[in-house]
């Protein structure tokens, strides 16, 4: 069959032939790939920077998709933890990390927004209670995942979502998807830590999809600002497109009730995360989630590596176009 395959963490995935995958064992199928999404954690696996990285080689990418069964079931799925992902016109499926959609669904766009869209709403459900009327922080909501992110917040049951980012463009885009306040992160980091005080000094929650300086700088400013110190304020790490580290002083940790926790693969099991997949999917479908995905045939794999986006787009790689 044909595929994206990685040959060399150096270059692109190219398409080419490999033999198709045989299923193996009592949950497992085999189904025609519909469409799968181009994500940061994709790209990352193919380039082997991802910290699950076993740098196997060749592998295909794809750690997710959308497919069709022999008897016609539209499924959605997380592929396995091996160098076979989804990028391919066929994929293994292990019925336990697959959910059937909704009838009607549209492949691309539910390709297209899982991914990102599973970050925070896993986030929101599994790793802290989300109170109605809660107030949220998004460190990075000019990203897929961030936008999202400002859409489920709302969705979910916050007041008032703060909405962080430096992509001026993408920025002025968020108030029509639920942000009831915007923070630029561009400029001297001191001022910006302090409008992000002046913003978020009462949020319960952060989604965090930076960390870096940008939350080294934030994390201070904002228990600085905090009216109530012993306030609870949920700080959720979930990826670090602004560094992999910081320096946190350990004041910070008595000075305030800041608690710092992560979400992801490994933090939130596997069961859990597919626990959460209907109620996420149903809403792509429905149209409650805003998703504008760019589908790209596969066969262009090396140009669609590539390819640049729009504000909001992700690109979705189609087998059978």
């Amino acid at each position: 069959m044909y595929a994206a395959v990685v040959h060399s963490f150096d270059a692109p995935p190219r398409f080419d032939t490999i033999d198709t995958p045989r299923p193996d064992g009592e949950h497992e199928i085999l189904v025609d790939v519909l469409a799968a999404g181009l994500h940061p954690r994709v790209r990352s696996d193919a380039d082997g920077t991802h910290y699950t990285s076993g740098g196997v080689l060749p592998l295909v990418p794809g750690i997710d998709a959308v497919g069709r069964t022999p008897q016609g079931e539209l499924l959605y799925f997380v592929a396995p933890d091996t160098a076979l992902g989804t990028m391919a016109e066929q994929a293994v499926v292990d019925r336990r990390r697959a959910i059937t959609l909704p009838a009607g669904a549209d492949p691309v766009a539910v390709a297209a927004a899982m991914n990102p869209g599973m970050s925070s709403w896993v986030a929101l459900r599994r790793r802290v209670t989300l109170e109605p009327g809660a107030r949220v922080l998004i460190l990075g909501a000019t990203g897929n995942s961030g936008q999202l992110a400002v859409q489920i917040a709302k969705h979910l049951g916050a007041a008032h979502v703060v909405a962080a980012g430096r992509d001026p463009e993408r920025l002025d885009l968020l108030p029509g998807l639920g942000a009831d306040e915007t923070v630029s992160l561009l400029g001297d980091p001191e001022k910006v830590a302090d409008q992000l005080g002046r913003s978020a000094g009462d949020a319960d929650v952060v989604i965090d999809y930076l960390w870096g300086p940008v939350a080294e700088h934030a994390m201070p400013a904002l228990l600085a600002a905090r009216p109530e110190r012993a306030k609870p304020l949920a700080w959720i790490q979930i990826g670090s497109m602004a560094g992999a580290e910081i320096t946190l002083p350990s004041y910070l940790l008595r000075a305030a009730n800041l608690q710092i926790m992560g979400s992801g693969q490994g933090s939130v099991t596997t069961a859990g995360i597919v626990a959460e997949l209907p109620s996420l999917a149903t809403e792509i479908a429905s149209g409650t989630l805003a998703v504008d995905p760019l589908a790209l045939p596969l066969s262009g794999v090396e140009r669609a590596w590539s390819t640049p986006t729009a504000p909001g787009q992700r690109i979705v790689l189609t087998p059978a176009d």
